[in-house]
């Protein structure tokens, strides 16, 4: 029969994975609540003009006080710089997606592959509808490092790649069994959306506004395709996917 305690343990075991989805879905509705509000709120403060002190002091701490067309730091960092930039650019995601989801669709996990494909396409669009809406240029202060052509806010290597790397970070946590791998995975994702966003305001083609905002809409962005991914894994999830292709 056992101890009332053991009977009392026994029943909230019962129920503790319901009650964790949902506290799951609660707390990543209030996470994009959050993200929301700080973005306005950023964005407000940029129209005003009242970041634009900081941003450019921020550029200029990164050039040479004699030169401001050559950045501090060793050459190779310049290189590394352009290296990790093209990371977030829409020519390699664009493969990377592609990639993924071509693979997705030979291992039979159709659902999957559109979820990818529909949250990395909409994070390319919600980047251009906002690009037009705040229509801010680009840096002046100092001289570029590379070629732009579309407006500065929000930095679209900065949300793109945190749209993309973190929802393919979340799906291989979803896979990985064990704690270790799902940390590693989340942490690969997190370091690459961080060092291309960095590499933006070390190249001096955004404003540290613009890297922040993007990283807000993007992750803001990648958490609503992780909630829905989550509401939906009782009925057509990736775990039961996985099975019926196999």
């Amino acid at each position: 029969m056992g101890t009332q305690e053991d009977q009392d343990w026994r029943h909230l075991k019962r129920f503790a994975p319901r009650d964790r989805d949902e506290l799951t879905l609660l707390l990543g509705a209030l996470g994009i609540l959050v993200l929301v509000v700080a973005f306005f709120y950023l964005a407000g403060e940029v129209l005003e003009g009242s970041t634009q002190q900081f941003d450019e002091r921020i550029l200029r701490s990164l050039r040479r006080p004699d030169n401001l067309a050559i950045p501090r730091g060793p050459k190779w960092l310049e290189l590394a710089a352009f290296d990790i930039t093209a990371l977030g650019g829409p020519t390699v995601l664009g493969l990377v997606v592609l990639a993924t989801t071509g693979y997705l669709l030979l291992q039979g996990l159709a659902r999957t592959a559109l979820f990818i494909f529909v949250a990395s396409v909409g994070g390319w669009i919600i980047n251009g509808f906002l690009k037009e809406w705040f229509q801010r240029p680009r840096p002046e202060v100092v001289p570029h490092l590379r070629d732009v052509m579309s407006q500065s806010f929000p930095s679209g290597h900065a949300l793109t790649s945190a749209v993309v790397y973190l929802t393919l970070g979340a799906l291989l946590m979803r896979v990985s069994e064990r704690s270790v791998t799902k940390f590693y995975c989340l942490a690969v994702a997190m370091v690459a959306t961080v060092l291309i966003g960095l590499s933006r305001l070390y190249l001096g083609v955004h404003y540290p506004t613009d890297v922040l905002a993007g990283w807000m809409i993007g992750l803001c962005w990648a958490l609503v395709c992780w909630t829905i991914e989550r509401a939906i894994e009782r009925r057509a999830g990736l775990k039961r996917e996985q099975r019926a292709a196999s």
